[in-house]
């Protein structure tokens, strides 16, 4: 009997947290704070789940993605890339702007990347940003990094 009391306490200690996660992806939306406002993407929170190129300080900075040739072609280059990637989807795109939501596979957990063209510097910048919780586990970076990679 005291065998299946502990077991019992023991699964529910592992099942409560993994429900309680699963049910704040869920409730997760859509920031509001997402797309364009005269000309730049919003800025990083200050929680270390996020990354962007026009972040200030070295936990969320990373450099913009520089390309040659059209802007359109860097877009689409981009596409590509994140197309290839597991549990994507293209959210909005324009001629400078591609939105794309990427669900993790364990608690649905979605981050919101967003990429902006600056032609004029011929560069690509980027925000990578969870919707929900204060860390990632370095996931926001470790994408980004691999898009950059992919992308040179």
């Amino acid at each position: 009997m005291k065998w299946k009391l502990l077991t019992a306490i023991a699964a529910a200690g592992l099942v409560l947290p993994a429900l309680g996660l699963a049910v704040l992806s869920a409730l997760s939306r859509r920031p509001a704070n997402v797309g364009v406002v005269n000309g730049h993407l919003a800025a990083c929170p200050n929680s270390p789940n996020c990354v962007s190129t026009l972040a200030d300080d070295w936990e969320h900075h990373l450099e913009p993605l520089a390309f040659n040739g059209a802007a359109h072609d860097a877009l689409e280059t981009l596409k590509t890339i994140v197309g290839k990637l597991p549990r994507t989807k293209v959210v909005t795109e324009s001629d400078n702007y591609l939105h794309v939501e990427f669900t993790s596979a364990l608690f649905r957990f979605v981050d919101d990347v967003e990429f902006l063209v600056d032609t004029e510097n011929r560069q690509v910048h980027f925000r990578s940003a969870s919707r929900v919780g204060h860390g990632d586990l370095g996931a926001n970076r470790r994408r980004m990094e691999a898009i950059e990679r992919a992308f040179r």
